[in-house]
């Protein structure tokens, strides 16, 4: 018996990864109906038409931290994901950049954004190391360990692709 048509979408996004000064990530918390669990994930979203990723993750912060004077750094990371989110399948091109912040109090004001999130968390990297939870990108430990360990890459980085 056939389901429900699919819908699927083509996105390019941003996300940061905020580190602070004492090397502590910030990371928001997803809920979404469909999902039994909340997972972590660097902030970010989409891009608008005709609009640039320094623009677009400027934005984004803006509306989901409340942070808007900020240094945009290097990229650090590429992912080609495709999942499922509020009855779309997505198949999304990211860009993760780096900002370096002095920690903060996120203020959401995205009421959109604000139903699917579940708040925000300033993680150590200890923390990030021996959490259950569910964190994405997956290699987000491995990615600040190697910025903090070498510096930002010479070239972008190789495209980590995750089909859920």
């Amino acid at each position: 018996m056939p389901g429900e048509p699919v819908i699927f979408v083509e996105r390019l996004a941003v996300r940061a990864i905020l580190l602070s000064m004492q090397n502590e990530v910030l990371l928001m918390q997803l809920r979404a109906p469909e999902i039994s669990e909340g997972f972590w994930i660097t902030p970010g979203g989409g891009l608008q038409k005709n609009e640039s990723e320094e623009s677009a993750l400027r934005r984004e912060l803006s509306e989901e931290l409340g942070l808007s004077n900020f240094e945009l750094g290097p990229i650090l990371a590429r992912r080609d994901h495709t999942f499922n989110w509020l009855g779309r399948r997505i198949h999304q091109r990211e860009q993760i950049y780096l900002v370096q912040t002095e920690r903060f109090v996120p203020r959401m004001t995205d009421d959109v954004e604000a139903r699917v999130t579940a708040g925000f968390r300033w993680w150590t990297l200890d923390e990030l190391r021996e959490t259950r939870e569910s964190v994405t990108p997956g290699t987000l430990l491995e990615i600040i360990e190697e910025y903090l360990r070498e510096g930002a890459p010479d070239q972008l980085p190789e495209i980590e692709i995750r089909v859920d």
